[in-house]
């Protein structure tokens, strides 16, 4: 039997992947975290075989949480599962100890071989991203800087004003939690560690 975690903030994910589940006999579904620390923390009581990771979540991200339990739980595989497919994410997340990597778009029979291919031992990467360690000469792109949504530059925005998430719920006139969410991803495109690493890179691109 594998027992499987599950990773992720949205309980519409969650669901469809209980469902395309609910048909294998052989994997059972452990438990449910929205990020990261939620995870380790459930780890020190529940036991799984492969951990199915969403990168994109409040808090602990999923490229942080992979190093955390592979550091503590170096047997469990983890299955990076994001809608992110540039490369720099997907190098990120091996460098860290992933075993696999599979895109949200990825049908259900994948999502089932993805998960039986990392229990072997295998490494998997989605369909789509096959190609993605091949060597390619490099070129020079003046569009080099990660793709960052309107909402998400208005966050930015907010936040190099020296604004708490409280602060910038009121002046977007969005959730504490949906702020939350977009700092996340702010901080995951950008690679930064904290906020003082997200002002500095938006100064450095002159975001802002």
């Amino acid at each position: 039997m594998i027992r499987l975690i599950i990773t992720d903030d949205h309980p519409i994910v969650r669901d469809g992947i209980e469902l395309i589940l609910s048909s294998e006999k052989n994997i059972q579904i452990a438990g449910y975290v929205r990020e990261g620390a939620e995870l380790l923390r459930m780890l020190e009581g529940t036991k799984a075989d492969v951990i199915l990771m969403d990168l994109n979540m409040p808090g602990m991200n999923g490229i942080e949480a992979t190093q955390r339990v592979k550091e503590k739980y170096p047997n469990i595989k983890i299955l990076c599962f994001s809608q992110y497919d540039e490369k720099r994410f997907v190098r990120q997340v091996f460098k860290r100890g992933a075993n696999g990597y599979l895109l949200k778009n990825a049908a259900a029979a994948e999502l089932i071989l993805a998960i039986k291919a990392v229990v072997k031992g295998d490494i998997y990467i989605s369909e789509d991203l096959s190609d993605i360690f091949e060597k390619k000469p490099k070129r020079k792109s003046k569009y080099s800087t990660p793709k960052l949504t309107s909402r998400e530059l208005d966050v930015l925005n907010e936040i190099c004003a020296e604004k708490n998430n409280r602060e910038i719920a009121r002046s977007l006139l969005i959730s504490h939690n949906t702020v939350e969410t977009h700092r996340a991803n702010l901080l995951l495109k950008v690679g930064a560690k904290n906020t003082a690493g997200l002002v500095k890179w938006a100064l450095q691109n002159q975001i802002v």
